[in-house]
This record gives C-alpha cells, sequence and structure tokens, in this order.
C-alpha cells in the first residue's frame, strides 16, 4: 500500500545524489572572484540611441498650419481625426508622399477613415470650415472611433485641430 524510497535502484541514486548536490549550491554559493575582469562593456552600453528622439510637444493646429506636416522633404507627418492630431512620422510608408493613405498627410483625415475611402474628395479643403461630420451613419462613427483607439496606441498624440480663425 505505502510508497517507500528504495535507494537500492541506480536511478533513485543517481537522482537523490544530485538533489543533494543542487541543495548544496544552492545554500552554499561558490564566492570565488572571476579571474579576469569582465571589459564588454568598457565602450559603453550599445542599446543607447545615436541620437534623442526629437521632443514633441502638444500644440494647437488649424487646417492651414497642419498642412505643411505632410512629409514632403522628409519632413514630420502629422495628421487629425476628429479633432486630436497624430504624429504618424514612424509611419511614413503609409502616410508619406508615396503612401497608401498620403493624401492624409497634413489634412484632418476624419471623414476619411470614418467611411474607410482614402479619395481625396473625402477631404475639405483647408481653407473651408473643419467638417463638423454630422450626417456620418453610426457605424461610420464607430469606424472612426475604432481609428482613433488604434491611432493613440500605435503614435502619439501632438494636437488638437480647430477652425482657422480660432488660433
Amino acid at each position: 500500500m505505502g510508497v517507500s524510497f528504495d535507494l537500492g535502484t541506480p536511478v533513485n541514486t543517481a537522482l537523490f545524489l544530485y538533489i543533494l548536490y543542487s541543495v548544496q549550491r544552492i545554500i552554499f554559493p561558490t564566492t570565488s572572484k572571476p579571474s579576469t575582469i569582465p571589459n564588454e562593456f568598457k565602450a559603453g552600453y550599445s542599446w543607447m540611441p545615436k541620437t534623442h528622439p526629437p521632443t514633441v510637444l502638444f500644440k494647437t493646429y488649424t487646417p492651414k498650419t497642419l498642412e505643411p506636416f505632410n512629409g514632403v522633404d522628409d519632413g514630420r507627418i502629422l495628421l487629425a481625426i476628429n479633432g486630436t492630431v497624430f504624429d504618424v512620422t514612424g509611419g511614413r510608408n503609409f502616410y508619406g508622399p508615396n503612401g497608401m493613405y498620403g493624401n492624409f498627410a497634413g489634412r484632418d483625415a476624419s471623414r476619411g477613415m470614418a467611411k474607410q475611402s482614402f479619395d481625396i474628395e473625402m477631404l475639405t479643403p483647408v481653407d473651408q470650415p473643419l467638417d463638423k461630420l454630422t450626417d456620418l451613419k453610426p457605424d461610420e462613427i464607430e469606424n472612426m472611433k475604432g481609428w482613433i483607439e488604434h491611432f493613440s496606441s500605435k503614435y502619439i498624440i501632438c494636437g488638437k485641430l480647430v477652425e482657422n480663425d480660432a488660433i
């Protein structure tokens, strides 16, 4: 009935000795000093960035002041969705001048994101008032909120978008 431990078998004896050795190493670790001093970090840490990333300030933008941030000449790329301005420079392949969503760079992309349309007609001209989005259907509003959530988790929020005459 009872389980007994028999040191007579070679496997049990080997396991018992291994456990004893392991316990001894934990209780009495070796304290010998290394014969040579490690030198792999003498030149400094390799994970340090070459330059510090530029500081991003939270600013208030208008359609006219947002427009220059379209990624032309390797500049910053900003876009706005429902009044929130995102720095999407890290996604230059998507939002840069030749990117799939390049027409949103430096613009209010709210309507295009809501309607899942990347056509130029989705953009309000920069000299016009901001698009109030009052004609959007509930599923389009949810779609836009999904994009805002996606951008918020992936890119830096760097400002808010207001009417041209608000500043």
